[in-house]
């Protein structure tokens, strides 16, 4: 455990305005680093109080140089001195913080082979490095107890996965277990469930949609729902093609599903129709499931679905979408931005641990021989191609949280709970980056010539976003409210967005039927056929359910070392203003988190991944 001290030195002299407090650490035998989180320094009588933000690792023999917190754009400054440590700042972090290419297409990265390469910044701290090592051991090993005990039983019914259901299950995890067959908790899970990315409002039948002879009651039903704009659809037909798994020899499957729904006046959510597959000409027209169809045959069309939407949930909208849009901000910011300027020290906080998670995801879960490729069904390369596919989808307007509610058509729903309270929060955090925006920048000319903020938004669009401007991307700034909307996105998608999208694993994922990672078998072309082993030889065996559970616990746990968003104790900005917008943002959160509590009181269902105190303040797991 790290030791936390704090010193005190007395100075005879008054030492005038204070420009730079410069450390270094006493060199010894031992090289033991020393974490400094600021410097205060009191002026004699009323003299006021200077701030020194260090919040970073102390190490060898050089000198650290630390200039006083005021926050000041660049070129502001009246001493060419503080000009000069922003140049040679930055000049350093751009040798120290450098891009690299994780697959040819897809957003740069940190320059890091693994954990131990990153800049010591930007590691996990002891505690959260325990925390995270001995939990992943300790879930490896209560796995490989599960599959001992498997190994004396049968695995020919639905009832097997008790042997391996979670011992460290939520109250809604449970829920699922008892509930997940049930179409309402099926269609639930599109408005308000791990994934709620994928579903919108439908303003056509889908081309895709075959309804062949024999169908035109269903017809009749879906049209009607589409004039009482009741009709919703989610399309997987981003997986369309993409190769499968093999794993241990053994091949898995993928299907690239289209589920019709239509929406009751009590807001529940039901499925109307199901496809597996898309229309292809060297084949029959894929068959269409329905809920009158033999039960084990509609249970079985179901899971597919529920499988296709965890690839795209864990590969598409959590991965790429939080996970590598943070980095790419992470690493962005480290690069473009001085310690001094006022959006580094609104942005840091929303930085902490992403490189490092991120590393360690590469290192271990999409890698080679990673979990993808030992359990889910677009492991083995499979996951890279569809990543391609997603990048292609990640425009500027899907990571904005109004705009893409409106393209989906899910504004204005009682029963969208995500849709309310993402919302809810984009205006929150909206109101919070506009507060510290103007109090810097008068004018929208000033947004225009600062060099620093100019070159990070370059960065991040063309370098590592692989030039985005084709997706909608701005490549520069040019008013207050442009930059106000981009820098709401950037916190928006490293703080909610990854919680919605990080925190239903645990619930949603942990009873495996209802999630499960892969298919061992080919989606069914007739109904007829379906039985218990058909059900049980498509859903995961034993080995790669466990796999799916530990993961889904591991990754899908409250953190011990949380930060809720906005609460960080770093004090980055020093000027009473600036605290002033950050306590109000406290106080919105506050509010809004007792709107949430009083209506989840009144559901069946809580939901609870946005409120403000189970959000974390960046992306750290």
């Amino acid at each position: 455990m790290r030791r936390q001290e704090e010193f005190e030195q007395d100075v005879p002299n008054d030492l005038g305005p204070l420009q730079f407090v410069k450390l270094r650490k006493h060199h010894s035998l031992v090289d033991d680093a020393w974490f400094c989180d600021h410097i205060t320094v009191r002026g004699p009588g009323a003299c006021a109080e200077a701030a020194f933000p260090c919040y970073r690792w102390v190490r060898g023999q050089g000198i650290l140089s630390l200039p006083e917190g005021t926050a000041c754009l660049a070129g502001d400054n009246a001493l060419d001195v503080f000009q000069r440590h922003r140049e040679k700042e930055l000049k350093e972090r751009q040798h120290i913080y450098r891009w690299a290419t994780w697959k040819e297409g897809l957003p740069l990265t940190i320059a890091a082979n693994s954990k131990d390469e990153l800049p010591p910044n930007e590691r996990f701290h002891e505690e959260k490095r325990l925390d995270f090592e001995l939990t992943l051991k300790a879930g490896i090993l209560e796995f490989t107890h599960k599959r001992v005990y498997t190994l004396l039983s049968s695995w020919n019914h639905l009832e097997n996965f008790n042997q391996i259901f979670c011992s460290q299950k939520s109250v809604l995890a449970e829920k699922v277990h008892q509930c997940w067959q049930d179409d309402e908790l099926f269609g639930y899970q599109f408005l308000n469930g791990a994934n709620p990315m994928l579903l919108r409002r439908s303003t056509s039948l889908p081309s895709r949609l075959v309804l062949p002879s024999g169908t035109e009651e269903l017809r009749a039903q879906l049209e009607k729902e589409l004039q009482n704009g009741s009709l919703f659809e989610a399309d997987f037909i981003l997986l369309d093609g993409i190769p499968a798994n093999v794993i241990q020899g053994e091949k898995q499957y993928l299907a690239a599903p289209l589920v019709m729904l239509k929406m009751e006046p009590n807001g529940k959510l039901l499925p109307m129709v199901i496809q597996l597959q898309p229309p292809n000409s060297s084949s029959s027209t894929p068959p269409l499931f329905l809920p009158s169809d033999p039960p084990l045959a509609w249970l079985l069309a179901k899971s597919w679905v529920r499988n296709s939407d965890f690839q795209l949930h864990q590969l598409q909208y959590h991965l790429l979408n939080t996970h590598l849009v943070a980095e790419v901000i992470a690493v962005a910011t480290m690069r473009c931005l001085s310690e001094l300027h006022p959006l580094f020290k609104l942005l840091v906080p929303h930085i902490r641990y992403t490189m490092e998670i991120n590393t360690r995801a590469r290192t271990q879960l999409i890698s080679e021989g990673g979990i993808f490729d030992k359990a889910m069904s677009t492991g083995g390369g499979g996951h890279v191609v569809l990543l391609h596919r997603a990048g292609a989808q990640l425009t500027y307007c899907s990571l904005c949280v109004p705009d893409d509610l409106a393209d989906r058509r899910l504004l204005g729903l009682p029963c969208a709970l995500y849709a309310h309270d993402a919302l809810r929060l984009w205006e929150i955090i909206a109101r919070y980056v506009e507060g510290i925006v103007h109090l810097f920048y008068q004018r929208d000319d000033v947004v225009r010539g600062d060099p620093e903020l100019q070159a990070w938004c370059r960065e991040i669009t063309e370098v590592g976003l692989c030039q985005a401007q084709d997706r909608g991307f701005p490549v520069s700034f040019q008013s207050q409210a442009q930059l106000c909307h981009f820098l709401t996105m950037c916190v928006f998608t490293c703080t909610a967005q990854h919680a919605a999208i990080n925190q239903g694993q645990l619930d949603w994922y942990a009873w495996v039927p209802n999630a499960p990672c892969t298919m061992r078998m080919p989606p069914p072309t007739t109904k007829e056929d379906v039985t218990m082993a058909t059900v049980m030889g498509s859903l995961p065996d034993v080995r790669q359910a466990c796999l799916q559970m530990t993961i889904t616990w591991h990754l899908g746990r409250q953190q011990p070392d949380m930060v809720p968003l906005g609460h960080h104790k770093e004090k980055y900005f020093s000027s009473p203003k600036a605290k002033a917008v950050l306590k109000q943002f406290q106080t919105d959160l506050e509010n809004l988190e007792k709107e949430i509590t009083a209506r989840n009181e009144q559901l069946d269902l809580p939901y609870e991944y946005l409120k403000p105190s189970r959000i974390e303040n960046s992306v750290t797991i």
